[in-house]
């Protein structure tokens, strides 16, 4: 896979309990009118396919499409991330909806998740609307928040409404995935070099052009740019392969592949 030998930290992986990871991918699939590659989305098959592809860390995270899934969401990634914390880091999940917000941040913090996932768009709330608002004034200086961005269907998530919840909470750490912009990378200008935004690559080698992946990387800067997959969408091999062959200096490579998701996540400190 290259030259380049050095850590790899996939910041962007969703897994499932064996008994509902089918039942689950099929939602993502119609939400997206889109099919997965064939991987089953449980943490063993992640784990298989880490080692076929030289990736080292999986971030892990999962989406709470109710109230009650958070509970059971989050301790269920908190026990894969202790089951296998030579190679997994679990991220919570939570819902803008629910009753007790300031109870379920607490319950995150007390699992030792460092970061919460968020997804506007399948969640069914914008951005900045004033539940997520809250969520974000609990998260401020505790945890930080994986946010789904972008879609060209919906505005629920788009670069202008995140450009102003990031000037709202300077102080709170988001990473704004896929690019910030998912479908929408045309739109992503805006927030370039807001100094509390990081962006993962994860669902957008297989939609654009290398040279427009660079175009972004360099847009947002290297140094704020995580490397993703979206386990189980893709082959993980095929992501790390088609990574090492963009026309990325080798410096510009080990920040995305490690060193920006170790400084974030304090990974070393592990």
């Amino acid at each position: 896979m290259g030259e380049l030998n050095c850590p790899i930290i996939d910041c962007h992986c969703h897994v499932y309990p064996a008994k509902i990871a089918s039942k689950a991918i099929a939602g993502t699939d119609r939400f997206y009118g889109f099919r997965a590659c064939g991987l089953d989305g449980t943490v063993e098959t992640l784990l298989k396919q880490n080692e076929e592809a030289g990736i080292t860390r999986s971030l892990i995270c999962s989406v709470a499409t109710t109230p009650k899934q958070v509970h059971a969401a989050n301790t269920f990634l908190a026990e894969c991330g202790r089951a296998h914390s030579e190679s997994i880091t679990a991220l919570g999940t939570l819902y803008p909806g629910s009753e007790d917000l300031s109870a379920d941040v607490e319950e995150a913090i007390a699992l030792g998740l460092p970061a919460v996932k968020l997804h506007p768009d399948i969640q069914g709330f914008s951005v900045d609307d004033e539940r997520c608002m809250r969520i974000f004034e609990l998260c401020e200086g505790r945890l930080a928040v994986l946010l789904h961005t972008g879609d060209y269907r919906y505005d629920y998530s788009n670069p202008a409404r995140l450009l102003k919840v990031l000037r709202a909470f300077p102080k709170l750490q988001f990473i704004g995935a896929h690019f910030a912009g998912y479908t929408v990378w045309d739109q992503v200008g805006i927030l370039y070099g807001q100094e509390n935004l990081w962006v993962d690559c994860s669902s957008a080698l297989p939609y654009m052009s290398d040279e427009q992946f660079v175009e972004l990387v360099r847009g947002f800067g290297s140094e704020r740019v995580l490397f993703g997959t979206d386990y189980p969408m893709f082959f993980l091999k095929g992501e790390v392969e088609h990574f090492m062959r963009l026309p990325l200096t080798d410096e510009e490579k080990e920040q995305i592949l490690h060193i920006n998701a170790e400084k974030l996540f304090h990974l070393q400190e592990q």
